[in-house]
C-alpha cells in the first residue's frame, strides 16, 4: 500500500507541474522592448549633449522612442483574463488531476497484474516461455502436496517432471515417496533407480543398482532395469555381460518399438558388433512354426533392419542383408527400391 501511495503523489506532482499554468491570473512580465527604448532615450540625450544632433532633432526623436517605450510597457503587463474564462482553466487542471490517475488504474488493474511478485530482467531473458509456464505447474503441484503429503499419486506426477528440469535430488525424493504411499512394483522401483542414476551424473550406484534388481524381481523382463543393468556392468568393466544383456533385449525386441536404437547405440559403444540375424533361440522357435507364422517372423526381423538402416545408412552389410532377404521373400520391388536408398545413404563413401 505504501507503494501505490508514493506512487499517486508522483503522478499527483507531474500533472500539477505541468497544469499550474492553467490556473496563473497574470502572464509573466516580459519587459526586454522597456529596457531598449529606454536605453534609446539615454543615448538621445547624450547624442544632443555631444553636440552630434540638433535640439529640434533630438525632441522630435525622444517624443517617438517615448510612444513607443508606453505601447511596450502596456503589451508587457497586459489584460487579466475573464473571471469566467479563469475557472474553466482551474477546473480542467483539477479535473486532470483527479481523471488521469483514476483512468489509468482503472485500465491496470483488470489487465495488469498488481499480485504478481517481481522477477529479474536477466532470470525472464534466461528462462523460456514453455519453462516459465511448468514451473508455475510445479509450483501448484507442489503447494498441493505440502497441504496433502500423503497424495501418492501428486508425488508420482511430480518425479518425472522434477526430471526433465533437471531437479534430480527432489527427482529422487518424489520417487521415494510414490514407491512409500502407492506401494512397489516393477516398474516404481525402476523410476526409482533411474532417479538415482541421474542423480549421481550418470554412473549406476549401488543403491540405483539395488533398485533395478527389486524391479526385475516383480518383473523379469521389464526393459528400463535391464538396460540399466546393463549399463552397470560396463561401468564395473563387465563388457561381455552387458553385451550379452542388451543382445538379449534385442532378441524379444518388437520391430515398431523406438528403444532398441538406444541399445545399439550402446552396444556400438562398447564394440559389441550387431547381431547379424536371427539368434539360436530364433531358430529354435521357427522349427516350430507354420508357414504363415515364420513368414510372420521373418517379416517382422527384415522390417526392423529397413527401420534401422533408414536411421543409420552406414552399415554396407546391413543394406546387402536386407537386399538378400527381400530377394529370399520374392519381394524384387522392395529389393530394387532398397537398392536405390543404399546408393544415397553411401554416396558419400564411393568404396562402399
Amino acid at each position: 500500500m505504501t507503494l501505490w501511495f508514493a506512487f499517486a503523489l508522483m503522478t499527483a506532482a507531474a500533472i500539477f507541474a505541468v497544469l499550474w499554468p492553467l490556473g496563473r491570473r497574470k502572464a509573466v512580465r516580459a519587459g526586454s522592448d522597456v529596457a531598449v527604448y529606454r536605453d534609446q532615450l539615454e543615448e538621445i540625450e547624450r547624442d544632443r549633449a555631444a553636440g552630434l544632433i540638433a535640439d529640434g532633432d533630438a525632441a522630435s526623436a525622444r517624443v517617438e522612442v517615448s510612444r513607443r517605450l508606453l505601447a511596450a510597457a502596456d503589451a508587457a503587463v497586459g489584460p487579466a483574463p475573464p473571471a469566467s474564462l479563469l475557472w474553466r482553466r482551474r477546473a480542467a487542471a483539477l479535473a486532470a488531476l483527479v481523471l488521469l490517475p483514476l483512468g489509468a488504474t482503472g485500465v491496470y488493474l483488470p489487465l495488469g497484474s498488481p499480485g504478481l511478485p517481481g522477477e529479474p530482467l536477466s532470470a525472464r531473458r534466461q528462462t523460456p516461455q514453455e519453462s516459465r509456464s511448468i514451473q508455475g505447474l510445479v509450483s501448484q503441484v507442489e503447494a498441493h502436496i505440502e497441504r496433502n503429503p500423503q497424495d501418492g499419486r501428486g508425488w508420482e506426477v511430480l518425479a518425472p517432471v522434477y526430471l526433465r528440469l533437471g531437479r534430480f535430488d527432489d527427482a529422487v525424493k518424489a520417487r521415494r515417496k510414490a514407491l512409500e504411499l502407492n506401494g512397489a512394483n516393477a516398474e516404481r522401483e525402476a523410476n526409482l533407480g533411474e532417479a538415482l542414476v541421474a542423480a549421481a551424473n550418470g554412473i549406476v550406484t549401488v543403491e540405483a543398482k539395488a533398485a533395478f534388481s527389486r524391479a526385475l524381481a516383480h518383473d523379469a523382463q521389464d526393459l528400463k532395469s535391464l538396460f540399466f543393468i546393463g549399463l552397470a556392468a560396463e561401468q564395473d568393466g563387465q563388457r561381455e555381460e552387458a553385451a550379452k544383456i542388451w543382445r538379449a533385449m534385442l532378441a524379444g525386441a518388437s520391430p515398431n518399438t523406438p528403444w532398441p536404437e538406444v541399445v545399439r547405440d550402446a552396444l556400438a559403444r562398447i564394440g559389441s558388433p550387431m547381431p547379424p540375424g536371427p539368434g539360436a533361440e530364433d531358430i529354435a522357435a521357427a522349427a516350430g512354426m507354420n508357414d504363415e507364422q515364420r513368414k510372420t517372423m521373418v517379416g517382422g526381423m527384415v522390417a526392423q533392419l529397413a527401420e534401422r538402416l533408414a536411421r543409420d545408412g552406414s552399415d554396407i552389410e546391413g543394406w546387402l542383408r536386407l537386399l538378400r532377404a527381400y530377394m529370399v521373400l520374392g519381394e524384387r520391388e522392395k529389393a530394387h527400391a532398397a537398392a536405390a536408398d543404399a546408393r544415397r545413404a553411401l554416396a558419400s563413401d564411393p568404396e562402399k
